[in-house]
C-alpha cells in the first residue's frame, strides 16, 4: 500500500482546506493513512510529517506496522499524548486544527481544547479521508476480491445446513467456522439468517428460531481478509415455492441484474437506486422495498459512497459498492440479492460472478 503517497495527497488537501493539521482518530482512516491496525490511536497529519500516537501495549506492533508516520509512545491516552504534543511543539499561536467530528467525543473536544489552552482552534473537518477511501487503489481491489471470493464459499456451506427444524444460529455457526478455518480474520458484521416470516426481517440476525418446513430463507454474510470486508447475500427457498414466491423471486432478481447493468462511470448513485426501484414498481412491490440499493465497502462494511435517493456523487472508477436490492413483506417473507461489484473505467465488474438462481432445498 502507497501510505507516504496517500499522506502527501491529504498534506496537500490540508492546504486547500486552510489546516495546519489534521487530528486523525477514527481507526479505519489511521489503518488506512499509515497501516496501523491497534484499537488504541490517534495520527497527527501535518505538513512538516506525520506522528501517531499509541500506548505501550501496542510498541512492537506499531514499529512492524506503521508506514509514513513518526511513531510516539506514551503513558497516557493517544488524544491526550498528541494534544499535549502539539500545545508544545508549536510556538505559533492561532493554529487551525481539524478534527473528525463524527469519532471524536464531546468530552474529549473539550479536554483537547483545556490542553491547547487557546494555542490552536479545533475546527470540524470534512470527511477528507473517507472521500480518498471512495476509491480503492489495485491493491485494495485485489484484496477485496479475495474477500469476497472466501466469503462466496460460505454459501454452499449455508445450504448444506438449511434444513427444516435446523436453528438460524446453527448455519450462521457452520458459515463462521468455515471462514475462519480458511483464513478469514473475523465476519464483517454479524451473520443474518433470517427464515420464513422473518426473512421479511431486512436485518434478521441469526437467532434460536428453526427454519420452517417451507418459506424463503435470508443469508447475508461476509468476512474480512488482509482488513477489507465482502458483503453478500443470497435467498433460499426451504420446499417447493408457490408460482407467487417464484414470481416475488424473480422481481428482485431483475431489479438487482438492471442495477448492476446501470453502473458505470459518470451515472450518479441516485440513478442506480431509481433503477431497481423502478423494475420492483413495475412488479407493484416498491412499497416492500425499504432500504438503499447498495454501498461502498473496504476497510469497513458501510463506506460513502451511498446509493440511494437524493444522492448526488458520481460513480467513478476504482470504486467499489454492493448492489442488494429487496423487497420484504411482513408476516410473509422476504428476498434480498447482493453482490459486490467495482467500477471499471467502462462500466463495472462483478467480483464474484456466480448464478443466482433460486435454490430449492
Amino acid at each position: 500500500m502507497d501510505h507516504a503517497g496517500r499522506m502527501r495527497h491529504l498534506q496537500s488537501v490540508l492546504q486547500d482546506q486552510k489546516l495546519d493539521s489534521l487530528l486523525v482518530t477514527h481507526l479505519p482512516n489511521i489503518h488506512y493513512l499509515c497501516g496501523f491496525t491497534g484499537s488504541a490511536a490517534a495520527l497527527l497529519v501535518q505538513e512538516s510529517g506525520s506522528v501517531i500516537f499509541s500506548d505501550g501495549r501496542y510498541r512492537a506492533q506499531a514499529r512492524a506496522e506503521v508506514r509514513a508516520a513518526k511513531i510516539v509512545i506514551a503513558q497516557k491516552s493517544p488524544l491526550t499524548a498528541a494534544g499535549e504534543w502539539l500545545a508544545t511543539a508549536r510556538k505559533r499561536s492561532n493554529l487551525s486544527i481539524g478534527i473528525e467530528p463524527e469519532s471524536i467525543t464531546a468530552g474529549w473536544r473539550g479536554r483537547l481544547a483545556s490542553i491547547l489552552r487557546g494555542k490552536a482552534r479545533l475546527r470540524h473537518a470534512p470527511p477528507l479521508i473517507e472521500r480518498m477511501r471512495m476509491v480503492k487503489d489495485v491493491q485494495e481491489i485485489a484484496r477485496i476480491r479475495r474477500a469476497v471470493e472466501l466469503g462466496a464459499r460460505l454459501f454452499p456451506i449455508a445450504c448444506e445446513n438449511i434444513r427444516p427444524g435446523v436453528k438460524e444460529v446453527e448455519v450462521a455457526a457452520a458459515m463462521e467456522y468455515a471462514a475462519r478455518s480458511s483464513g478469514a480474520e473475523g465476519m464483517s458484521f454479524p451473520t443474518i439468517v433470517a427464515s420464513g416470516k422473518r426473512s421479511a426481517v431486512v436485518h434478521g440476525r441469526a437467532s434460536e428460531t428453526r427454519i420452517a418446513r417451507r418459506g424463503f430463507v435470508v443469508c447475508d454474510f461476509g468476512v474480512i481478509l488482509a482488513g477489507y470486508c465482502s458483503d453478500r447475500t443470497r435467498t433460499v427457498h426451504v420446499g417447493r415455492p408457490s408460482n407467487q414466491a417464484l414470481r416475488f423471486y424473480d422481481a428482485v432478481l431483475e431489479a438487482q441484474l438492471a442495477a448492476i447493468d446501470a453502473v458505470r462511470p459518470g451515472v450518479t448513485c441516485a440513478h442506480i437506486d431509481a433503477v431497481a426501484r423502478g423494475v420492483l414498481r413495475r412488479h407493484k412491490l416498491a412499497r416492500f422495498f425499504t432500504h438503499s440499493t447498495g454501498h461502498g465497502l473496504g476497510l469497513e462494511i458501510h463506506e460513502t459512497p451511498r446509493l440511494a435517493a437524493g444522492q448526488s456523487q458520481l460513480l467513478e472508477p476504482g470504486m467499489v459498492v454492493t448492489i442488494e436490492p429487496g423487497a420484504y413483506v411482513a408476516e410473509s417473507g422476504g428476498v434480498r440479492i447482493e453482490d459486490v461489484v467495482a467500477v471499471t473505467s467502462s462500466g463495472c465488474e462483478v467480483l464474484t460472478p456466480a448464478s443466482k438462481e433460486l435454490v430449492v432445498i
